[in-house]
């Protein structure tokens, strides 16, 4: 790096006699909605990639290189300018309302473009639509708002961000997101660490050859985030100040009661007996209420135990409940708060801009011990230090620690809050209670006893098998500690040389550090740390460099003929430091540092390092705003493939028709009509381990070490050498047409076509080479769909204005070549010609009405002696079966939606402005593990669906539930399209209701603007079944991971 440095500044001196002269212009943007000033409003040189944005108060100022004389003023929802300068050296602009923005300046790989000329597929979303919202990672304000970007939604932990698919699913077994691009440097920590009210732009480069300039990394598409900046002459300083408070977003699953749960555990106990001993129905019935206590432990009822159910399967008429706190989470689920605070200070002068922030979050989940406190700061700072020469820093600093809750990777592990407290039965209470009278026993001190069901010696009893005989998760995780603590430093510094008239010589450098700690705790009273206690420290230190020069033209040629273009080289180096530590046997209570442990359990580390160069080259040519031609090539080294097969090769052709500009074309009704289409291959390196972590060294013959004989030192091989392997690549074909009509409507109507190669899979190895399987590039899979976007003003006067916004988009996926004939992954089946979200499910057909059994489409019809099998029934021309081992299997549908997409609507009116957005799915399928585990037919201290109160009873009823039989329950409880639901839904994504101060009003206080408003965020879904969280996942499975937050927040926006 330090040759390249010392090249660079050789270079520089080298070319110094030449810099072409430039003049300073400055000015003011304002609109009749915003007279003091319009902030983010994007000034271009035209014919040129010489540009920037106005601060807080509408000011920009802009180094105009010699021989050009117009400016290009756009905003979105407002009418482009072209702007001849003259010899004027300020410019003012008013802009005026336009929903179709036809000449709106996006952000792209290395630059921008005009929207107009664009012959890519990309979708921006502006600071307006980001502002005012209480939201913690920037890529929540993506989900219904982008057509082909689909999103889960996040969940309710603080700090935590959704997952993010563009143009459907790129890979198997490599990494599916996308590329993350902050302030036009690919960023390698999590998004959340940013603050949102940092952010001036967020461009999704959904094309190939919109990402082909990316390479190896682009596969997955492209997310570029771009950061505030300051203006010139007027300094400004703004205030933020949101409080609000967030709650469970989705209710729980509806659930049975005490009441209602003894005569479904007391009906189970009973056909279990007829199943399996042969009882008739009177000798079951008084098995069944002479063992229901025994089975369960607990009797809340003031009856004796063989009289809470009688004979007739009905509760106790006399029955009164002694307990309480019979709800878990009660003690688990609170009201959260949110506090948001951010100051920034901008402006400039005539050659150098500034923006300065300072911010601060504190959220309080409303699951016990979640929070998140986090600290952002950022200086930006540019300065056109000569006519030729300008250079700026861009340096941010994030400080976040907090608790996390164990509900991402423990989705059904004792200490997941929502694991536990979902499952546990309805007459269990948290607290521990007198067996005979209810109420509490208390302690020495006077305090409640947690009751972990099995304190025999304190007078009490054991819980059911199913009611997590031991475990406390209220006690577990107020005892237990999973904290966290990271800090990121961020830097993108650049110079910047103007030579020759049209040249621009520009370098790069930035550098992402990115530390973390992970403190965990397991308590040595109960749960998985008793009787000792245990600690375990995570340790890992993210150190990315990236360092480029570009050298870039741009010129425009007798009025009609712009021609830009660019040729680069660029290295990333990164490496990943790893430490980990666990000790166990406690020494002091209430210290929890390792030094107060006695034995170390485990002790390792390993640095990883990983690099990629790149050498890559793009060309655009205009015609009179016409025709647009555009084509980029990139080939990367990668540090992952071994040095002869390292080196891809990347690229795009692109390119545009506006045929409203053509002479022939006399449609007055169209403003705009633009055809366009591309091709292009990316790649994806992102390789994956079989936990999901990255692989950096996937060629290598490599050993695992800790396999030591005590002292004798031991290895074991893990992988064989893969010298063969190569990039897995994306090949993606779009064409689109952008129109724009009436003077108020503009949108996009387009279809790609993606087809992924070089697809990793496992495949097997024999057994004489002591591994089951090696990495090998041999699969192929499609994606393809259509997007459609529309926006405009469908009201629009001097004091009202409703503006729409709907996208929709579709995909489909299917594999076109695999190494194997089938392979079965959970739920799904992969196969030539299905998806990867094609659900392999046994084929259940309801409950047989004579006997109240689950009936499957049956695979086996005669058994070894060629007579019919006795669990075979034959309904009309159905051979069904009882018996889940013989149930035939088939493709049950699939996770992906027919559409999704979202609505967007803002209504102002004067200096009131009310913004909706909702988010919706149609059609697809939901594989609802968490609902079936709520309808076992063999409860035995384990929650009830009320569900199953509808259950089949007696014979000839007719319903979908089989009777509750504790013996037969194998045959109906296992995994079949009996779980699947339609995956529909309609989400109350944000609510936006905000007021702008008059001007009398600011003046008493000399304030520019300020805004009051109330924000909601996450308001409710609609779907099929109450309690499930539909959009959790992407392949189409419930978890008990943390439900999103309802949040609601006042807040304030001043400046100064």
């Amino acid at each position: 790096m330090r040759k390249s440095l010392l090249s660079l500044i050789l270079a520089l001196f080298t070319i110094s006699s030449v810099w072409a002269q430039s003049r300073t212009v400055t000015g003011k943007v304002t609109s009749e909605e915003e007279p003091n000033g319009m902030p983010g409003v994007n000034v271009l040189v035209k014919g040129t990639t010489v540009g920037g944005i106005t601060d807080l108060d509408g000011v920009y100022t802009i180094e105009v290189p010699e021989g050009k004389n117009t400016l290009v003023v756009s905003f979105i929802g407002y009418s482009s300018q072209e702007i001849n300068i003259g010899n004027q050296s300020t410019v003012n602009v008013t802009l005026m309302p336009d929903t179709q923005n036809l000449e709106e300046v996006i952000v792209v790989a290395y630059g921008s473009a005009e929207k107009g000329n664009f012959a890519g597929s990309a979708v921006a979303i502006k600071e307006a639509q980001i502002a005012n919202r209480p939201i913690n990672s920037v890529t929540n304000v993506l989900e219904g708002q982008a057509a082909g970007v689909i999103t889960t939604s996040a969940s309710g932990q603080p700090g935590e961000s959704p997952t993010i698919r563009i143009r459907g699913i790129g890979s198997v077994n490599a990494s599916q997101n996308p590329l993350y691009v902050v302030d036009g440097v690919p960023y390698s920590g999590d998004i959340s660490n940013l603050n949102p009210n940092d952010i001036a732009d967020v461009t999704v480069l959904k094309d190939a050859s919109s990402s082909a300039l990316y390479g190896a990394r682009a596969a997955n598409g492209v997310i570029m985030i771009t950061t505030k900046k300051g203006g010139a002459k007027k300094s400004t300083f703004n205030l933020s100040v949101r409080q609000g408070v967030s709650s469970r977003a989705l209710p729980e699953y509806d659930r049975v009661n005490a009441g209602q749960y003894y005569p479904l555990v007391w009906e189970s106990l009973k056909h279990g007996q007829m199943t399996s001993n042969g009882l008739e129905d009177g000798a079951a019935s008084q098995y069944a209420s002479e063992n229901l206590i025994e089975l369960l432990g607990y009797n809340v009822y003031n009856v004796p135990n063989g009289e809470v159910v009688g004979l007739d399967g009905s509760l106790n008429s006399a029955a009164v409940n002694n307990f309480t706190d019979l709800d878990w989470y009660d003690e688990l689920i609170g009201t959260g708060n949110r506090g948001e605070y951010n100051m920034t200070y901008s402006g400039g002068t005539e050659k150098t801009d500034f923006y300065t922030s300072v911010g601060y979050l504190n959220e309080k989940g409303f699951l016990l011990k979640s929070d998140m406190e986090r600290f952002t700061g950022r200086i930006n700072v540019n300065t056109q230090a000569t006519d030729w020469f300008k250079t700026g820093i861009n340096l941010s600093a994030t400080m976040a620690d907090g608790n996390s809750s164990r509900t991402v990777n423990n989705s059904s592990s004792y200490v997941n809050p929502f694991f536990f407290a979902r499952n546990m039965g309805p007459i269990y209470p948290v607290y521990l209670q007198n067996q005979q009278t209810g109420g509490y026993i208390l302690d020495a001190n006077g305090q409640r006893i947690y009751d972990t069901g099995d304190m025999i010696d304190l007078g009490s009893v054991r819980r059911g098998p199913g009611a997590s005989v031991g475990r406390h998760v209220t006690q577990e995780t107020k005892l237990n500690e999973d904290l966290y603590d990271r800090d990121v430093i961020s830097a993108r510094a650049y110079a910047e040389v103007n030579f020759l008239k049209d040249f621009t010589f520009r370098t790069n450098v930035s550098t992402d550090m990115i530390s973390y700690l992970g403190i965990e705790y397991d308590n040595k009273i109960v749960g998985d740390g008793a009787p000792a206690g245990r600690t375990n420290r995570t340790n890992t230190r993210r150190n990315a460099v990236t360092f480029n020069q570009i050298l870039s033209y741009a010129n425009t040629f007798n009025s009609k003929h712009y021609f830009e273009g660019l040729v680069a080289h660029e290295n990333y180096d990164f490496k990943y430091n790893y430490q980990y530590l666990a000790k166990q046997d406690q020494v002091l209570d209430g210290n929890i540092e390792p030094g107060n442990f006695v034995v170390t359990s485990a002790a390792n580390g390993r640095v990883d390092t990983y690099r990629i160069e790149s050498y890559f080259s793009r060309f655009n040519y205009v015609y009179d705003d016409k025709y647009s031609l555009s084509a980029s090539i990139r080939t990367d080294g990668s540090s992952r493939f071994f040095e002869d097969v390292r080196w891809g090769t990347f690229w795009s052709v692109a390119g545009a028709w506006n045929i409203e500009k053509e002479a022939f074309f006399n449609a007055d009704f169209f403003d705009m009509l633009k055809l366009r289409a591309s091709y292009g291959e990316v790649g994806n390196d992102g390789l994956l381990k079989d936990d999901g972590t990255p692989n950096y060294y996937p060629w290598q013959a490599l050993y695992d070490l800790d396999y030591n004989n005590a002292n004798e030192p031991g290895i074991l091989q893990g992988s064989l050498s893969a010298r063969s392997l190569l990039w897995e690549s994306n090949n993606t074909f779009d064409v689109g047409l952008d129109f724009a009509f009436a003077k108020r409507f503009s949108g996009t109507l387009e279809y790609y076509y993606r087809v992924s190669e070089n697809l990793l899979f496992d495949v097997p190895l024999s057994l004489t080479t002591g591994l089951e399987s090696r990495p090998i590039n041999i699969g192929t899979m499609a994606n393809s769909g259509v997007e459609f976007q529309i926006q405009g003003d469908i009201i629009r006067n001097q004091d009202f204005t409703w503006n729409a916004n709907l996208n929709v988009s579709t995909f489909t996926n299917k594999f076109k070549k695999l190494p194997f004939d089938e392979q079965i992954n959970g739920t799904k089946k992969y196969v030539v010609g299905g998806s990867i979200y094609d659900y392999w499910l046994r084929d259940w057909r309801g409950v047989d009405p004579e006997t109240g059994y689950g009936l499957y489409t049956a695979d086996e019809y005669l058994n070894e002696d060629g007579e019919v099998r006795e669990d075979v029934k034959i309904v009309g021309t159905d051979t069904l079966t009882t018996e889940y081992n013989n149930a035939r299997q088939h493709f049950a549908g699939t996770a992906i939606p027919d559409f999704s997409g979202g609505l967007a609507n803002t209504f102002s009116y004067k200096n009131f402005e009310l913004s909706v957005l909702v988010s919706f799915a149609v059609g697809g399928e939901i594989y609802d593990g968490l609902y079936a585990s709520l309808m076992s037919s063999s409860p035995d201290g384990d929650a009830l669906h009320t569900d199953a109160l509808g259950r089949w009873q007696q014979p000839g009823d007719i319903t979908d539930v089989p009777r509750m039989d504790n013996i037969n329950s194998a045959e109906t409880n296992g995994t079949s399209d009996r779980w699947l639901i339609d995956r529909s839904y309609l989400n109350l994504r944000s609510i936006n209701l905000s007021y702008r101060l008059p001007k009398d009003i600011l003046g008493k206080v000399d304030a520019s603007q300020a805004t009051v408003f109330i924000a909601g965020e996450n308001l409710g879904w609609l779907s099929k079944r109450k309690g499930m969280f539909v959009s959790e996942s992407f392949n189409g499975t419930t978890s008990n991971t943390y439900t999103p937050a309802r949040t609601f927040t006042l807040g304030l926006n001043v400046s100064f």
